[in-house]
């Protein structure tokens, strides 16, 4: 989701505090919830993860944390695409994942207007089954993206999303598969901004084969998520959203609310508060460039800000 895009210039929304802005969620550190405590995680919890380098982080981001609260938890990673892990989280399958508000209400109610994270998170609660809940949303942000190279955006004047309708049916659109169906993808542009591909090419988001195509050129218009450290690295032009097509995509817990209890609450709401959009970004960078086991570094980071012993 992972999903998950210049997110370094998001921070400065990261600060809104997110304990009280769901209202399932915890109110406070001492694990009180709104709904009370019907859940129970003492036979343990199994946390999924989509099949992108950010959000198999923070799938053991998750595990760390709900470990040092005396939680069993095992990760299983990489499952794929939110197709398919809400329904294995339905299904009873995993217990927990990772998501993006925007994204995850878009997929939950394509016709969503939301695109502030606290009425989102509103949303959220207001569309979930009974069996899934919603915690509070951390600081950290992570949204799509659509990036095009400094030559293509110079050779067809592109600056926002509305300036790729000046080259409908020029230019080749790369993304996951999923994103061709996606509000925030392919149907999203031509409805919001009337723009029209020469072709959709299934590869992955902001992964090394959307991006290896975006640079060797067989892609023009790729989708990256913006605490992707490439998108600096390489000069890209992440092209302005002037009609809020892409929406707050705040980390947000989505749990099965049978394993919802206040230990739960009350771990992942400290690790929330803690994780920034810089300090994601940092992580991506140590696994995506550093090539470090993003397990590792997950406990690393969660030691270092002692939320794990």
């Amino acid at each position: 989701m992972n999903r998950r895009t210049a997110l370094t210039a998001l921070l400065a929304g990261a600060s809104a505090p997110m304990l009280a802005a769901c209202s399932s969620g915890i109110t406070s550190l001492n694990g009180d919830s709104s709904g009370g405590d019907a859940g129970s995680s003492s036979g343990g919890l199994v946390i999924g993860t989509a099949n992108f380098t950010e959000n198999q982080i923070l799938g053991y981001l998750y595990a760390g944390a709900l470990k040092a609260a005396g939680i069993k938890s095992t990760v299983k990673p990489n499952l794929g695409s939110r197709e398919i892990i809400v329904p294995a989280l339905k299904g009873g399958d995993i217990d927990l994942l990772p998501e993006y508000q925007g994204s995850l209400l878009l997929y939950l109610n394509k016709k969503a207007t939301e695109t502030e994270a606290g009425a989102m998170q509103n949303a959220l609660a207001a569309v979930l089954p009974t069996s899934l809940e919603v915690l509070p949303y951390a600081a950290a942000e992570d949204r799509d993206s659509f990036a095009v190279t400094r030559e293509t955006a110079d050779k067809y004047g592109l600056k926002t999303l509305a300036d790729l309708k000046k080259a409908n049916g020029k230019l080749v659109f790369g993304a996951a598969a999923e994103m061709q169906k996606r509000v925030v993808g392919v149907v999203g542009l031509k409805d919001q901004y009337g723009v029209e591909f020469k072709e959709f090419k299934a590869l992955d988001s902001s992964g090394p084969l959307v991006k290896g195509a975006l640079k060797k050129g067989d892609v023009d218009v790729a989708n990256v998520f913006t605490t992707d450290v490439d998108v600096v690295a390489n000069h890209w032009v992440v092209l302005e959203d002037p009609k809020h097509l892409v929406p707050a995509q705040h980390i947000v817990p989505l749990i099965a609310a049978r394993k919802a209890d206040g230990k739960v609450r009350k771990a992942l709401a400290l690790l929330g508060n803690a994780l920034t959009t810089e300090e994601l970004t940092k992580l991506n960078r140590l696994v995506d460039k550093d090539k470090e086991d993003p397990d590792r570094v997950a406990d690393a980071w969660l030691k270092q800000h002692k939320l794990m012993v």
